[in-house]
């Protein structure tokens, strides 16, 4: 009776999900991919148990295995970061603007920080169906450009924004006035986030139209982390390349093609995740 009970409550979720934007759903079939694959470099548990909401399967049909390690690599990234940020300051906030289906929290499992996560109602909505909230989670709702959530995080404690496969879908000035946006809304706060260059906006474009969402364009590039500090009146601390782990850790275990496209994509800096300190 239980199970019954679980399975029907899983069906009226999967129901409620079918609106949800494929953006949304992605990077979290990259987790899945990743995690079952190639669990000794990333491995997500919380997103494996996730698998049973995504609507159908046609996401990996039709992403390439480049293009899921990508995904992938971002998150590994990413959360080293915010493990090393966490480890300098002790109590501290991670914000993920935009955050979707964004499984961070769990992964992580830092007890010092608190994680905000800033996203439309109707997503947030949705992320609490299937994720619900953890003790040092914060679900907030709203328009991440509106800078209203910034209310709501803790002010004392140092602060770092993850901004993660969001600002490519914004025009230029809309990301740097967001920047110096958050210069005004707090005193001690960091700001990661990926990017491509000039080139990789062409290739990713045509991923996104590859998985059938043809309205999610992207439009936001970085050529050149340190010209882009100057501009923001920011201090870049890192500039990193996606793919150094997993060239070593996983090798020949990879396609052919997809080794040969992690290593012209970190050799011309194609794609970098831009670490700067906005105040």
């Amino acid at each position: 009776m239980m199970e019954q009970t679980a399975n029907r409550g899983d069906t009226v979720i999967r129901r409620k999900l079918q609106g949800v934007s494929d953006t949304l759903f992605i990077p979290l079939a990259a987790r899945i991919f990743v995690s079952k694959k190639f669990p000794e470099y990333f491995f997500d548990e919380k997103a494996l148990l996730l698998e049973k909401y995504i609507p159908d399967d046609s996401i990996q049909k039709r992403s390439s295995e480049y293009s899921l390690m990508a995904s992938a690599a971002r998150y590994r990234n990413l959360d080293s970061t915010v493990r090393a940020f966490i480890k300098k300051n002790g109590k501290s906030n991670i914000v993920y603007p935009g955050a979707g289906f964004e499984t961070a929290c769990y992964r992580i499992n830092e007890p010092e920080a608190t994680f905000y996560e800033v996203d439309l109602p109707d997503v947030v909505a949705a992320r609490r169906m299937i994720l619900g909230e953890q003790p040092n989670e914060r679900l907030i709702a709203g328009d991440m450009f509106g800078m209203e959530w910034a209310a709501q995080i803790d002010k004392s404690a140092a602060t770092l924004l993850v901004v993660s496969g969001v600002f490519q879908y914004f025009k230029e000035d809309k990301v740097i006035r967001f920047v110096n946006d958050v210069k005004q809304a707090f005193s001690n706060v960091e700001l990661i986030f990926d990017a491509t260059d000039r080139t990789g906006i062409k290739y990713a474009n045509r991923y996104v139209r590859k998985t059938g969402n043809t309205d999610a364009l992207m439009y936001f590039y970085v050529d050149d982390s340190t010209e882009f500090a100057g501009r923001t009146g920011t201090e870049l601390i890192e500039e990193r390349v996606f793919f150094t782990d997993a060239r070593k850790m996983l090798a020949r275990k990879l396609g052919l093609y997809t080794r040969i496209a992690m290593k012209v994509v970190d050799d011309k800096k194609r794609a970098i995740l831009v670490h700067l300190r906005v105040n």
